[in-house]
């Protein structure tokens, strides 16, 4: 039986792209492992952050945040939003830009990591996603991120103690050491056995041809 094929994903859970992105990238390793043969991939997410210097309690709505961040006017950030807002509900996504609440992502990164120390860290990708862009929950802080990994089946305190603790903030870091080492400046960033890198939320498709290729050339290496 042949090994899955790994999938290191950069990753920032404010990231609309990297939901959407998420979605896609489901649908085409779907594709890929129906060819049969056993044809299957393991996933690991990695922190990246787009904003670091964003206050967790941010005192503004997303048009606000993203007109000042981009340098743009709030009559410009609609467009945008409505874009984007569209392309995600082609993949299932329910957007609500006017519930969410801009924050600061690095202890949901810490989350994930403890999450993926428990074996749980797609399940917190998934739920994390979900509850920032179409629940408008609050993942900036530690006691609302308690909250939502119980959702998922981990013990609250000791995520909390986690958290509170910085027990994997080194990690984070890490993480993203190694995403300037491999030049990744934006996300969603999908590496693909280490070897081959695909940028943004590409189509399905894209994603199952990736794959195939990668498990060909697996294939005609001689034992």
């Amino acid at each position: 039986m042949s090994e899955p094929i790994k999938i290191d994903i950069w990753s920032d859970i404010a990231c609309p792209w990297c939901y959407i992105g998420k979605r896609k990238f489901e649908a085409g390793s779907g594709l890929f492992s129906e060819s049969g043969d056993n044809r299957a991939v393991e996933i690991e997410y990695h922190s990246f952050e787009l904003s670091p210097d964003t206050p967790v309690d941010f005192d503004g709505s997303e048009v606000d945040f993203l007109a000042g961040h981009k340098g743009i006017s709030a009559d410009q950030v609609g467009p945008m939003l409505e874009r984007v807002t569209g392309i995600a509900a082609s993949v299932g996504l329910d957007y609500d830009y006017d519930i969410l609440k801009h924050t600061n992502t690095i202890k949901a990164h810490e989350l994930m990591h403890f999450a993926k120390a428990q074996g749980k860290q797609l399940e917190m990708a998934e739920r994390l996603f979900k509850a920032y862009f179409t629940e408008g929950r609050h993942i900036g802080r530690i006691e609302d991120l308690g909250d939502l990994a119980a959702d998922i089946g981990l013990d609250r305190d000791a995520v909390v103690a986690s958290l509170e603790s910085e027990e994997f903030l080194s990690d984070v870091r890490a993480d993203q050491g190694l995403a300037q080492e491999y030049g990744i400046q934006g996300v969603p960033f999908f590496v693909i056995e280490g070897r081959y890198g695909v940028s943004g939320a590409q189509d399905p498709a894209t994603f199952a041809q990736v794959l195939e290729q990668v498990w060909t050339e697996r294939a005609e290496v001689p034992a």
